[in-house]
């Protein structure tokens, strides 16, 4: 497995600081993987063995850990000396009040702690108010189309195109790269899809009506990159012979985005320079996942890209949105502190109407940020300062 350098160097800086270190992402991004990463950095370094406490509370042989007390006992028979211990909790969302145990260990011990999630609310609850400013998050997404490459040390023009069709099928969920075919690639994501929905969704929130929640999964995953309308999704379930009240959808929609199955990119009004509430888009994590469960099979290519371009500007930390002026909309507005990046995606520019499509849904932004359109196109149409770029040499850029 590669070493993910692209999150190591943003965390090296809060090995030995006092912040409690939070990593989050979907089921089986790689944060076990991340955190045992960091472990042997810090053994490089000369921590001993003894100073680093590593505990995955999904390990049936740590079950005797059921709550904050049970965590305060056991570290406490851990730690011997005064020297620093490193303490490193996975998916520590499966342990009854965490919260109150790491934050004694914070206020009393000489400790540097690292917990990773599942879950996008594991520091927004009544308890995560006792560390409130007392930690740094980071998010791990699955492997980029660049790490992908680099794990198969792709060079070839030809295997990298082909690689980037596998991905556009199958995603980058670490472990599915350890699988040779097809069919055990789907077993897989299928077995983690079920897993997701079981310990993240049914479990976590307690949801009773287990079809109904596959059934907006299902179409959610059937139509990545589409303006999410209730109307059209209620129409959709009344089609499948089910009955959701509106409450019930947006609290399902909520569970779906917290276990980073999905992400939602709301609208902004350019010109009025604010959120519009209504007609977000929804993003699948992994593509190999709406691969498995979706109840469709023509999923557009298009939409496919976008949500690859969607992922990527995320992977890049770019805070994303999707823009609204009156002629046209802006597939995403990406910034990151002062920088702001437009983008518009298309799969292939056919003819010269869709040439004028996406470079003239920039006519009306008046200000001089750089203006990007992504596709498959191996020709380059950059035209009035719009800058066109393929999708695999944009991927592949440092």
């Amino acid at each position: 497995m590669i070493k993910r350098e692209k999150y190591l160097k943003k965390i090296r800086g809060f090995y030995d600081q006092d912040l409690i270190k939070v990593i989050t992402g979907i089921r089986r991004s790689g944060k076990s993987t991340l955190l045992r990463q960091i472990i042997d950095e810090l053994q490089e370094s000369g921590i001993s063995k003894e100073r680093i406490i590593y505990i995955n509370f999904e390990d049936i042989d740590m079950s005797f850990i059921k709550n904050d007390k049970d965590l305060n006992q056991y570290i406490k028979k851990q730690i011997l000396t005064n020297e620093r211990y490193y303490l490193f909790f996975d998916e520590v969302q499966n342990i009854v009040d965490w919260e109150r145990a790491v934050n004694s260990f914070k206020a009393t011990k000489n400790v540097s702690i690292f917990i990773t999630g599942s879950n996008s609310n594991l520091l927004s609850g009544e308890l995560a108010t006792l560390i409130a400013g007392r930690y740094v998050s980071f998010k791990i997404q699955p492997f980029s189309f660049k790490e992908i490459c680099e794990l198969k040390k792709l060079k070839d023009k030809d295997e990298i195109e082909k690689a980037f069709e596998d991905y556009m099928k199958w995603g980058g969920m670490p472990q599915r790269f350890y699988f040779k075919n097809e069919l055990e690639i789907k077993n897989y994501l299928m077995d983690l899809y079920d897993s997701i929905v079981v310990k993240d969704i049914i479990s976590r929130y307690k949801v009773k009506d287990v079809e109904l929640l596959n059934k907006i999964l299902e179409y959610l995953m059937s139509t990545p990159a589409q303006q999410f309308s209730v109307t059209n999704i209620v129409n959709y379930l009344k089609n499948e012979k089910r009955n959701c009240s509106n409450e019930t959808l947006y609290n399902y929609l909520s569970y779906i985005i917290n276990s980073f199955i999905m992400s939602k990119a709301k609208r902004y009004d350019i010109k009025g320079k604010k959120i519009l509430s209504t007609n977000d888009k929804y993003y699948l994590t992994d593509l190999g996942l709406g691969q498995v469960k979706s109840s469709s099979k023509t999923k557009g290519k298009g939409s496919i890209l976008e949500n690859i371009v969607y992922n990527e500007l995320i992977n890049r930390g770019y805070d994303v949105v999707v823009g609204k002026t009156d002629v046209a909309e802006i597939d995403f507005i990406a910034t990151y502190f002062e920088e702001k990046i437009y983008v518009q995606v298309a799969y292939i520019l056919a003819d010269d109407s869709v040439v004028d499509r996406e470079f003239g849904a920039f006519k009306n932004i008046e200000d001089n940020y750089p203006k990007y359109v992504i596709t498959m196109d191996k020709f380059d149409f950059s035209q009035d300062g719009i800058i066109h770029k393929n999708v695999i040499d944009w991927l592949l850029e440092e």
